[in-house]
């Protein structure tokens, strides 16, 4: 009887890991996520976190490949994660140069205007 009891545990925890399914949806998840940011022209404004977002895809395709899915999940969640960064940095970066040269315009005009009213 007393050894049913550990046989028993080691049943239920190997039991308890089989249920996770590969984790396919995760690593879908982060290509897109990659894909979107490489869009969002991330190498130009976001490099570090846009390669920190790579590398992290690349380990996780290979832990998969490896059986490792564990780690295949983790680094495709921190894939994903790098590349919604990156995604957000390039879009603040590309709003933030978009409002400079809206505001440069609007100089310009009041410029413009002050000139032509005074002569």
């Amino acid at each position: 009887m007393a050894l049913q009891v550990p046989c028993l545990g080691l049943v239920l925890a190997l039991a308890a890991c089989a249920t996770l399914p590969p984790p396919t949806a995760e690593l879908s998840t982060a290509d897109r996520a990659v894909s979107r940011a490489d869009m969002a022209d991330a190498d130009q404004y976001a490099p570090d976190a846009i390669e920190r977002a790579r590398r992290a895809l690349r380990l996780a395709q290979d832990a998969m490949a490896s059986g490792r899915e564990r780690d295949a999940r983790n680094l495709a969640l921190l894939a994903a994660a790098s590349a919604d960064l990156a995604h957000a940095r390039s879009r603040q970066a590309q709003a933030e140069s978009e409002l400079a040269q809206r505001r440069a315009e609007v100089a310009s005009l009041r410029q413009r205007l002050s000139q032509e009213n005074f002569p």
